[in-house]
């Protein structure tokens, strides 16, 4: 489990420290950059709801393994063909993340921010070898998972009455709530994921500083997004955990463009323990505002596949207001305002209540 949920952050997290490289050696506009920023993210949104119907019918020991070997293909074929092969490519490498995301674990995430350009540079510029590098771990975990194919576990099966469907789900303003705040925490996060590396280069930052500053927020994300599910298990209200959570990600992101960049690993390491606690109280709403497991799937799916759609955004809308204003700025302030409408929508994530046992 360990070695398949290594590999769901590192092909992402690897490519925003070298958009710049990648721009450069394939003849990408911004534009291009935006969009290829923007797919693994309309891919978990697209892709997420169909994970569930296929475990019901070949098994999720199954899915998993097509999952890995759609990974380890997709990331071969960026890597061989990158100009022509580099969006097919991560279309099918996020495709299968998304089919395998609820299992995700942190260390790929770091590892990805923090290698992708020393190993750029250690391989004389080399794009295919940039991107092929996470190719192998699918392939290992392949192998590893393989043995799994002879077992066929199907999650639970007809709804009984009382239980919420996905279109049952999405009837109630509760729903959407958590919806909201999946899907922009999501945002959030996602356009940093994207943009923090150039804008850190823009401020002066080597590209091997950029990159660590990236890992250094996705190690944040990681120790909170553990921690923050515990906190909120132990309390009926959790807004006041979302008010500390979106506070410290507001705090990091200000400081991360405002202060001096000396400091700018505090910071980052700020805005990354915010993410993760966002993050974990978004997944904790799903199953703690569902009056039963059944339901719970439906708003998990509702909330992760719209929430990921309205995540796309983020992404897109720096890389337009930073071409448009020729700043970093104007986007932080923006990304601010996103914090706020996050607060808004946790607030109400947040109460105490759960979906009617009984939908109209």
């Amino acid at each position: 489990m360990v070695v398949l949920a290594f590999n769901l952050r590192g092909a992402i997290t690897s490519l925003p420290p070298l958009f710049p490289e990648l721009s450069s050696s394939l003849h990408l506009s911004s534009a291009e950059i935006a969009v290829l920023a923007a797919t693994p993210v309309v891919c978990f949104g697209l892709f997420s709801g169909v994970a569930a119907p296929l475990s019901r019918r070949h098994g999720e020991e199954r899915v998993l393994l097509a999952a890995l070997v759609l990974l380890a293909v997709g990331l071969l074929c960026r890597a061989a063909l990158p100009g022509w092969l580099l969006f097919p490519g991560t279309v099918l490498a996020s495709a299968a993340i998304a089919l395998m995301n609820l299992l995700s674990l942190a260390a790929g995430a770091i590892l990805g921010s923090l290698i992708a350009v020393p190993l750029f540079q250690a391989s004389g510029g080399s794009v295919p070898l940039a991107l092929g590098i996470w190719a192998p771990p699918a392939a290992v975990a392949v192998l590893v998972w393989l043995p799994q194919w002879r077992f066929r576990t199907a999650p639970a099966g007809a709804l009984r009455p009382g239980q919420h469907g996905l279109l049952k789900v999405s009837r109630h303003a509760l729903a959407w709530q958590v919806m909201g705040f999946m899907g922009l925490q999501s945002l959030i996060y996602y356009a940093t994921l994207s943009w923090f590396p150039t804008l850190f280069r823009d401020r002066g930052a080597a590209p091997e500083h950029a990159g660590t500053l990236l890992a250094v927020m996705n190690l944040g994300n990681a120790a909170t997004a553990l921690l923050i599910p515990m906190l909120a298990h132990r309390t009926r209200d959790q807004r006041w955990l979302v008010a500390v959570t979106v506070v410290a990600s507001a705090v990091g992101l200000a400081g991360a463009w405002f202060a001096p960049l000396a400091g700018a690993a505090a910071w980052v390491l700020l805005l990354g323990l915010g993410q993760g606690a966002a993050l974990g109280l978004a997944i904790y709403f799903t199953m703690a505002r569902a009056p039963d497991p059944v339901s719970s799937a439906s708003l998990s799916a509702f909330a992760q596949g719209a929430g990921y759609l309205v995540a796309a955004a983020g992404p897109l809308v720096v890389e337009f207001l930073h071409t448009a204003t020729g700043g970093w700025t104007v986007p932080v302030v923006t990304l601010l305002v996103v914090l706020a409408a996050e607060l808004v929508t946790g607030w109400q994530a947040g109460r105490a209540v759960t979906l009617p046992e009984n939908p109209a």
